[in-house]
């Protein structure tokens, strides 16, 4: 999403500065009109010009997953620790945090979530984001606004590519929570101009379908597999309100998923 995103501010006439942990990507960024840094923030320390990256910025967007798929071992959550103390020392005083709805747990009653129910997560996973959500959000010196997107399509992406032809999947009756890039986008857009921070936000496509349904129509539209899902088992899963975001920043869920 960095990349679009990106662009996008700069469409508008705002200048972007952007991170990559990657020095080969560098003149991407460049190429781009983005003014790029090789930053890495890990829980022992940030490593780059994190000085130079913060140095007169009016509005920090954090968005970089927890990586735990890949190691276990990380530490998300005091890589955030890091970052927020160089924000501190930085003097940026408004942040947004990408966050993601996987602070949330899937139950068998299919419990629908608002903003105003605590995150309750019981993954590795979950429980970091939800730690780094309360590090960026009860820092005093620095207002955060956290946006809980659902699973990410568009752009080429999306999960039925993943799910063609596999069998005995999981959860048939399980609601998806998914969003287009092009509405996420619109979110983050949406609180830069209405200047609302200190909030926190579900972002999904207010339709839930079961997993199967969705699923077998989607990659009968792409021409690919139907993937088959074991019914032996109760489904979980979760449905998650984005009445707030469509009600306070008054966001249209435009694209279909």
């Amino acid at each position: 999403m960095g990349m679009p995103l990106a662009k996008m501010l700069l469409a508008e006439g705002i200048s972007v500065k952007g991170s990559t942990t990657s020095a080969e990507k560098l003149p991407l960024l460049r190429d781009a009109g983005i003014e790029s840094y090789e930053i890495r923030v890990a829980a022992e320390g940030i490593h780059g010009d994190i000085e130079g990256f913060l140095a007169s910025t009016d509005v920090l967007i954090i968005d970089f997953p927890p990586g735990l798929r890949k190691d276990p071992k990380l530490d998300y959550s005091g890589a955030i620790e890091r970052l927020s103390e160089a924000i501190e020392e930085s003097g940026v005083e408004k942040v947004i945090f990408v966050s993601s709805i996987s602070v949330y747990e899937e139950t068998e009653s299919f419990r629908i979530y608002t903003e105003d129910t605590a995150p309750n997560s019981t993954s590795i996973s979950g429980r970091e984001i939800i730690s780094a959500e309360r590090i960026l959000l009860h820092n005093a010196l620095f207002d955060t606004t956290v946006i809980r997107f659902g699973g990410l399509i568009g752009a080429g992406r999306h999960p039925v590519k993943y799910l063609a032809g596999r069998t005995a999947l999981s959860n048939p009756l399980g609601p998806v929570n998914l969003i287009h890039l092009n509405d996420c986008l619109k979110v983050i857009k949406n609180v830069l101009e209405n200047d609302i921070y200190g909030e926190v936000y579900n972002a999904v496509y207010p339709l839930n379908p079961p997993r199967e349904k969705y699923y077998t129509e989607k990659a009968r539209e792409a021409g690919l597999e139907i993937p088959q899902f074991d019914h032996s088992k109760p489904s979980v899963g979760k449905v998650i309100s984005a009445s707030k975001v469509m009600r306070e920043l008054g966001v249209e869920f435009r694209e279909k998923i």
